[in-house]
């Protein structure tokens, strides 16, 4: 198995009733539906875009001719007033753009990057002509001075949904594997994606609220990423006995404890008996040295230390714990993991019974810069 994140190399929010205004370096991106103080309904849309060069290197040189999903993950800093369900959708957008170095809280507003209206700053490179969308491609727009909001492509492979009830997390988690694929074989030119509300949403009078998250400039440890993730699962236990109940206990054989950044772990985990049958002999190897391999149904998982949170959950397609000659492993690409902080591994194996056995030794790292 492996997962492997990319940061985004831009990010901004556009807002309807701000046709100029440039937000390239909030902290915060904002998906919300409003009413204006002129008592206009309103919208913000999100823009996020992340290097073509790191994700053809990682296609190219790292999933290697492997099937693989792309997940697109933003996560959410504050929510109000929001209704029961609403759904959220992505496209790949259709033109370039430039970041711009604005804030929402700027006064006098910053207009030198992407706003609603234009794609460059103020006055320059209006996101399309609304008479004559180009083929394949389409925007949405206010009547008006509130022309813009994006273009981006219509083809139903490129579009990825996600729905929220009162019961679901409100962290973004979209399926995006066919425009990275897109993307990959040039078919369409990587601008990033576009997140919007769906329409039956946008500009009405029917839900008013906001959603807030995190954007690539922000000081926490939650910036989006783009998530490549493909089985890399192979199993092959040679002579090796493999556990078949909750009577073994799981270590860790090579934990470094400190792993630079860009670093790609390969831990093995040595499987012994708890309670091995007493034998006489004259080997000072004996049972109690023997190392079993975890059954197929065996996945990995990480948590932040400090914070409780799973930064990489259980996975029954990209967690699985491979296994060889020499025992179980699985690999970490500590890039998708924020520097400076501490992480615990945990591990678990489903048994040919149907028991869930769970590892939790206390087995701790550090990524470092």
């Amino acid at each position: 198995m492996a997962v492997y994140k990319i940061f985004p190399e831009k990010s901004a929010t556009l807002y309807s009733y701000y046709p100029t205004l440039n937000t390239g370096l909030d902290e915060i991106l904002e998906l919300s539906t409003f009413e204006s103080i002129d008592g206009t309904n309103e919208v913000s849309r999100i823009l996020i875009q992340f290097p073509s060069s790191e994700i053809n290197d990682i296609i190219t040189n790292k999933v290697n001719g492997a099937s693989f999903d792309s997940y697109l993950k933003i996560y959410l800093a504050n929510a109000s007033s929001l209704p029961l369900t609403y759904t959220i959708e992505s496209h790949p957008i259709a033109s370039d753009w430039n970041v711009g170095t604005g804030r929402l809280a700027n006064l006098p507003i910053t207009t030198d990057g992407v706003s609603w209206g234009y794609t460059q700053e103020s006055g320059s490179g209006v996101w399309f002509n609304p008479l004559a969308f180009p083929a394949g491609q389409t925007g949405s727009y206010q009547s008006g001075s509130n022309v813009g909001g994006g273009l981006w492509w219509t083809g139903s492979q490129y579009l990825a949904t996600q729905s929220f009830s009162q019961a679901t997390t409100k962290d973004i988690e979209l399926k995006v594997t066919n425009t990275v694929d897109a993307w990959q074989s040039s078919s369409i030119a990587n601008y990033g994606f576009i997140i919007k509300h769906s329409g039956s949403i946008e500009f009405t009078t029917a839900s008013k609220f906001e959603t807030k998250y995190f954007s690539d400039t922000t000081h926490t440890i939650y910036p989006p990423a783009l998530e490549i993730r493909w089985d890399d699962f192979s199993y092959d236990a040679g002579t090796q006995s493999t556990m078949d109940s909750n009577l073994y206990y799981a270590s860790l054989g090579n934990n470094k404890n400190t792993f630079q950044q860009d670093s790609v772990q390969r831990f093995d985990i040595k499987v012994r008996a708890k309670y091995p049958p007493r034998l006489f002999q004259t080997s000072s190897f004996g049972y109690a040295l023997v190392n079993y391999a975890l059954p197929t149904s065996s996945y990995w998982s990480i948590k932040d230390l400090d914070t409780e949170e799973i930064v990489v959950d259980y996975d029954t397609t990209y967690t699985k714990i491979s296994c060889d000659q020499s025992g179980s492993y699985f690999n970490v690409y500590m890039n998708g993991l924020e520097p400076e902080r501490y992480y615990k591994l945990l591990f678990k194996s489903i048994l040919s019974n149907g028991e869930t056995i769970v590892f939790d030794e206390n087995y701790y790292f550090k990524v470092i810069r």
